[in-house]
């Protein structure tokens, strides 16, 4: 039998997290389906203005988090949450809109979310789980939300290299014994426990990166994981928000199409290589004009593209002007599901 994820007053049927997965992946379809069959679904917010008639991108992406987060919970009574990438030039904006529109979770990652208790309201029901990939960056956090704040995470996602999408390593740790969710699972767990002897407050750790099966769920969850955390194979199901050109690369992936990118918001990241990736190895660049400057850390004057646009044309079905970002276990998946027969399959059968 597997445990209910408890953070606080919230919880789920099962112990599962749907990652995050942004500019248009993951949005109320994806999102609100996860949380109907007992897991939290996670809206993915960088990009999310894309999906907008507003011309004003800041605008835009207010606006868009407000209508996505709504329209979530009215398909839902299930658990919702938002990823908020740290990295984002308009994260304080975005952060007090999802507390705002009451989202019962935010995950802040790419980059450590050193701030986010201070948008906190009294009557703050949202719960604020930060995103690692050591133990030294959920040390780093705790001391300072515990020091400034008198606040302790609500829980942690911990992502191990296996992780689709921009990976909180470098390069060459990527493939590294010590960087491997096996390894640290334990040791972030054993800090975990020793706050809540001294605070008195769980703290659970999710666990994900590069999960397919029921095995990955319960080697993950025998060593401690209070929960895991799925987002390339929750790809592969009729409720993603992504066009079907997208799920399909996703469904047709081998190992050997897997390769990491140096991203142009300066973090490698692993994606499915494609003609444009391609393009950009060879030197190539795709000239834009940035109208958004949505990640603090991208050179957009020397940048070999934009990543916001390429992720975008990918995820509205042209693929090549853009790419896909996947997690490790891609291979394993070769059909389209529902999102409600993954789950029963990864806990019942």
């Amino acid at each position: 039998m597997f445990k209910k994820l408890k953070i606080g007053d919230i919880e789920t049927k099962y112990p599962i997290v749907q990652g995050g997965m942004a500019v248009g992946i993951s949005l109320d379809g994806l999102a609100s389906a996860v949380a109907n069959a007992g897991g939290i679904g996670v809206i993915g917010t960088a990009g999310i203005g894309f999906f907008s008639n507003i011309k004003n991108y800041r605008k835009a992406n207010i606006e868009s988090l407000k209508n996505y987060i709504r329209k979530a919970k009215a398909k839902t009574k299930g658990i919702i949450g938002v990823n908020i990438m740290v990295a984002l030039t308009d994260y304080a904006e975005m952060v007090k809109t999802a507390i705002d529109e009451g989202i019962d979770i935010i995950f802040s990652g790419a980059g450590l979310p050193l701030s986010l208790p201070s948008f906190l309201k009294k009557d703050s029901k949202t719960k604020l789980v930060p995103i690692v990939s050591s133990l030294k960056a959920a040390q780093v956090i705790v001391k300072r939300w515990l020091s400034k704040y008198e606040y302790l995470p609500d829980a942690f996602v911990l992502e191990g290299p296996l992780a689709g999408g921009h990976l909180g390593y470098k390069r060459n740790e990527i493939s590294s014994e010590k960087s491997k969710l096996e390894h640290n699972i334990p040791i972030v767990k054993e800090y975990l426990l020793e706050l809540e002897k001294s605070y008195g407050k769980s703290i659970p750790l999710i666990a994900g990166g590069g999960l397919y099966s029921k095995e990955d769920v319960e080697r993950v969850l025998s060593l401690g994981a209070d929960a895991v955390q799925l987002g390339t194979r929750f790809i592969a199901t009729e409720e993603c928000d992504a066009d079907i050109k997208f799920k399909e690369v996703i469904i047709s992936a081998k190992d050997e199409d897997i390769t990491i990118i140096k991203s142009p918001v300066g973090l490698p990241g692993r994606a499915l290589k494609n003609s444009f990736i391609e393009s950009v190895e060879k030197g190539e660049k795709h000239p834009y004009e940035c109208r958004y400057h949505c990640i603090k850390t991208c050179n957009f004057k020397t940048a070999p593209y934009c990543i916001a646009k390429a992720l975008y044309n990918a995820a509205i079905g042209n693929i090549e002007e853009g790419f896909v970002f996947t997690g490790g276990a891609v291979s394993k998946i070769n059909k389209i599901q529902k999102v409600e027969d993954i789950i029963k399959e990864l806990f019942e059968n």
